[in-house]
């Protein structure tokens, strides 16, 4: 494994099969954020999308909890700052990321913490995790997506009833109304995600990135715009292959179909 970064509350390592970690690492404030941290983890990210030898990265936080959210002992610090600088916003860089994150929740994942985890492409969270909105409860006001992000996973009625209230919701309702992938022991978080990482990185990386993004991009569109917008990149991708690179899928897919399938996550 890779060195860890020399910022110690926000960790980052690598390791030679092509995954990138991130840890936010001040576990005493159950990982909540400073400002200087919220910088040091949308630059992390940042990094990690840059580094050709990373395929995906895996975000986690250390100790009881993923992020408590903001340290609002900061809070003038931290919201009257400019909301829309990206190169300090740790989810607007996670939405330029075009590789896939995997999100690990352990603990809780707190109002900032669960707009973190809502950026995530894939998550996986221990058993007793829980996902808390507090905007309502202490007057602030969100800016990382959660109002928008939320109603369209698990639906209006639904989001407006965690939002308004403030009211926990469990790793379990979480994975229920599809928001979350897997529910795991707390044991077993890191193992897991490392395992869908691992599945993400024998695949076409090309095809893998592209696919992110058609994804992505299609979710702010509606049905019709993103159809044809596949329809659009599908032409572009196919458009641009050689006869080379159409002989060696043919070659690969006839080496897979001789294989035996390999077992679901």
């Amino acid at each position: 494994m890779g060195q860890s970064s020399p910022e110690k509350l926000i960790v980052v390592t690598t390791e030679s099969n092509g995954i990138g970690f991130v840890t936010i690492n001040r576990p005493k404030s159950l990982n909540s954020l400073t400002k200087p941290m919220m910088t040091d983890l949308a630059q992390a990210i940042k990094a990690l999308d840059r580094d050709d030898s990373v395929r995906v990265v895996v975000l986690s936080g250390s100790g009881r909890a993923f992020c408590s959210g903001v340290d609002l002992t900061s809070a003038e610090d931290v919201f009257k700052g400019d909301v829309k600088d990206v190169e300090s916003d740790p989810v607007a860089q996670m939405e330029r990321c075009g590789k896939p994150i995997i999100g690990a929740i352990n603990g809780f994942a707190v109002t900032a913490g669960f707009e973190i985890a809502l950026a995530c492409d894939i998550l996986v969270a221990a058993k007793g995790a829980k996902f808390m909105d507090t905007h309502a409860r202490f007057g602030i006001f969100p800016s990382w997506g959660l109002s928008q992000k939320l109603s369209r996973i698990i639906g209006p009625n639904k989001a407006r009833e965690v939002s308004l209230t403030a009211t926990p919701l469990t790793a379990e309702v979480a994975e229920r109304l599809g928001f979350v992938n897997h529910v795991v022991e707390e044991d077993q978080l890191l193992k897991k995600a490392r395992e869908i990482a691992l599945a993400i990185i024998k695949n076409n990386q090309d095809l893998v990135l592209r696919y992110k993004a058609v994804i992505n991009d299609g979710l702010k569109l509606d049905l019709a715009d993103a159809l044809s917008l596949e329809k659009e990149r599908a032409h572009d991708y196919y458009n641009g292959m050689t006869k080379e690179q159409f002989k060696k899928m043919q070659e690969f897919i006839a080496g897979r179909s001789l294989k035996k399938p390999s077992s679901k996550l």
